[in-house]
């Protein structure tokens, strides 16, 4: 109604001036029958009252559409009214529509078809990494060592590429279950054992006996990789301990990983699961991406979990996830 009124004031504001102007050339004329000069204004008045009226109510719908910008595009296009404006407008609106539905469907299409790609190609990357691992996996010199660790540094990458470019369809590639929590800890710390050794950091696991958890070990498994591997990374110094700490904190189960790394500092704490962000420590450590952390907030909303982070300059970082 509001919207209306706004449009119709040009209208009004006219017909109130040639009004008064008709009547001013009457009496000019000579013509002091005022009666019947207000009998005609009245008149008048109840006509141009009457054509608002019946404009109005032949295009309620459509100004109540413009009223509400939030109105969904397909409800809008289905709102015409008789009125030729009305019409009209639908008309370029549904061709419009049909426009941007089309080529939403192309991008789609081009998005699905650069993900299944991008998955093909993570997987034949995989065979000759896993080929050249089987080569050296025998040999003691330290230049197969070396060699051992940029493979799983690749590894890493690659896996961070597939599970980006499935984290949109993450509903079609996921599986929950009831695990047991040491279990799933112990397998990713044993797959991970180069990276401890290579940076003489040493897991130190405490699990409460009988914890198990709903959530989908591969998803999970990932999670706890990033996680491990972000406070392996950020531990300068040797011969230091990472805790992983599962226990009961009222109804829920929680596992905390603590390192006793550089820390994060205050001023980053609230960014450190943006994607990009790598802060103060990513211009001080090179290898830093700024997605594991995004990635592990991602998936675990994604599975229902909660993640925590605290951190102290110079004494480390715990992340907890809450299940």
């Amino acid at each position: 109604m509001k919207l209306f009124l706004r449009e119709q004031i040009p209208l009004i504001i006219v017909y109130i001036a040639q009004l008064v102007l008709i009547l001013f050339i009457f009496w000019l004329d000579g013509y002091q029958n005022y009666s019947i000069c207000l009998y005609a204004a009245i008149l008048s008045s109840c006509l141009l009252i009457g054509y608002l009226i019946y404009r109005y109510l032949t295009h309620r719908n459509f100004y109540l559409r413009l009223e509400e910008p939030h109105t969904p595009l397909d409800e809008f296009i289905e709102a015409g009214s008789g009125a030729p404006l009305a019409v009209s407008l639908n008309g370029l609106l549904k061709s419009q529509y049909r426009q941007y539905q089309n080529e939403l469907h192309h991008y789609q299409h081009k998005l699905k078809a650069h993900v299944q790609f991008i998955n093909q190609w993570v997987h034949q990357m995989k065979t000759p990494l896993s080929v050249i691992h089987l080569m050296i996996q025998d040999e003691d010199e330290p230049r197969f060592t070396a060699i051992g660790d940029e493979l799983d540094r690749m590894k890493k990458g690659l896996d961070m590429v597939l599970y980006t470019a499935r984290l949109d369809e993450f509903e079609h590639d996921f599986y929950v279950e009831m695990l047991p929590l040491e279990k799933v800890v112990r397998s990713v710390t044993s797959n991970q054992k180069r990276l401890f050794i290579r940076n003489r950091v040493f897991p130190s696991i405490h699990i409460e006996g009988g914890l198990n958890i709903a959530s989908d070990e591969k998803w999970l498994s990932f999670v706890l990789t990033q996680i491990v591997t972000n406070a392996v990374r950020y531990t300068q110094d040797h011969n230091r301990k990472l805790f992983l700490n599962g226990f009961k904190r009222g109804a829920n189960v929680v596992l905390e990983v603590q390192d006793q790394g550089v820390g994060i500092p205050e001023s980053d704490l609230s960014r450190v699961f943006d994607p990009y962000f790598t802060g103060e420590n990513g211009r001080k450590f090179q290898e830093s991406t700024g997605m594991g952390l995004y990635l592990v907030k991602q998936i675990c909303d994604k599975l229902g979990h909660r993640v925590e982070i605290e951190s102290t300059i110079n004494k480390g970082t715990a992340v907890r996830i809450i299940f």
